[in-house]
């Protein structure tokens, strides 16, 4: 390893979950099998959404973003990990380690934008429905979109510039699956009060005020639907929340989770917990959305049985020419 101070730094080690070499298969096949699961569900959230017409409305294209975020977000992070778990070699590059902190940031600070507009998509759905295609038009659902992405990738680029001016002078010992934010400043021997002030500045603007909007939409929410007189249309309108809620409460838990880790100060607790809660927050996450979506959601549900049902009379289609085909020839 080389060691040094600043951009003489070349590598670091993801020390991961365990050292000891029987447990790596078991590791290796456990992530594996949740990362194509991820991959899986999300993309195939995103297929069903963009085959059938009657989900191509607001609600469903920030839906079918959120699971290309995902896809993005847990990428960043795993091959990665299985890579070195492949191959025995626990190295990753200074500027390895600096890429996966600007994509991590980026798709973790998306998500968080996200379920926001999609409550405020709920909100409008919900207490406004006579306005709702005027107030939620496709314009407007692109410009959010494209001005979360543009602040967000300037914010990403802003923490890795910061951390280019952070000297390390010890053997760097990651006690994670990836190069974590926290874990890197933690590492560096330099002065890292103005790096610690930008975090907890953007942990009250880009996590407090987000998740403040989702508490309004959903007190405005919650207020409207008691005003409603038919128990009926109350249940309606709740039940296209549920799912939405149900990620909510999966994101901001998890998050919390790592929040509170890294607030704690016994260090044997961080290096063991610290490890388990960013695999919540960053793989488990990811892989349970479309679960809870495509199980709660009636309209998801009956796109995938069309799409399903699409892709398998295409397969027997192609079979039957190919079989056809190789009967002339």
């Amino acid at each position: 390893m080389e060691q040094g101070n600043g951009t003489q730094i070349l590598e670091f080690l993801l020390l991961g979950f365990s050292d000891e070499p029987e447990r790596q298969p078991l590791i290796f096949g456990f992530f594996l099998s949740m990362y194509l699961i991820t991959i899986f569900g999300n993309l195939l959230i995103m297929l069903a959404i963009s085959s059938d017409s009657h989900l191509h409305t607001p609600m469903y294209f920030f839906l079918s973003n959120l699971s290309l975020v995902d896809i993005c977000f847990t990428s960043t992070t795993i091959p990665k990990m299985l890579v070195n778990i492949q191959t025995q070699n626990q190295v990753i590059t200074y500027k390895g380690c600096i890429t996966q902190i600007y994509f991590f940031i980026l798709f973790g600070v998306l998500d968080d934008f996200l379920l926001t507009v999609m409550a405020y998509d709920r909100f409008v759905a919900i207490c406004h429905p006579l306005h709702y295609t005027v107030i939620m038009n496709p314009r407007l659902c692109g410009l959010l979109l494209l001005v979360s992405w543009i602040m967000r990738a300037l914010y990403s680029l802003l923490q890795s510039l910061m951390m280019l001016r952070l000297s390390f002078c010890t053997v760097l010992k990651i006690p994670h699956i990836f190069c974590e934010l926290n874990q890197m400043i933690q590492l560096s021997c330099s002065d890292t009060f103005l790096n610690n002030l930008v975090i907890y500045l953007s942990a009250v603007l880009l996590d407090g005020v987000p998740f403040a909007g989702i508490l309004y939409s959903y007190s405005k929410i919650v207020s409207c639907i008691r005003g409603m007189s038919s128990a009926q249309g109350k249940y309606k309108a709740f039940s296209t929340c549920v799912s939405h809620l149900s990620i909510v409460f999966l994101f901001y838990c998890t998050g919390v989770g790592v929040a509170g880790v890294y607030l704690s100060s016994a260090a044997t607790q961080i290096l063991h917990s610290g490890a388990v809660a960013s695999v919540m927050y960053t793989v488990v996450t990811p892989m349970l959305n479309p679960f809870i979506y495509s199980l709660r959601n009636k309209d998801i549900k009956g796109a995938l049985k069309r799409f399903c049902g699409m892709a398998a009379r295409k397969g027997t289609t192609v079979l039957g020419l190919k079989n056809f085909l190789c009967l002339e020839s």
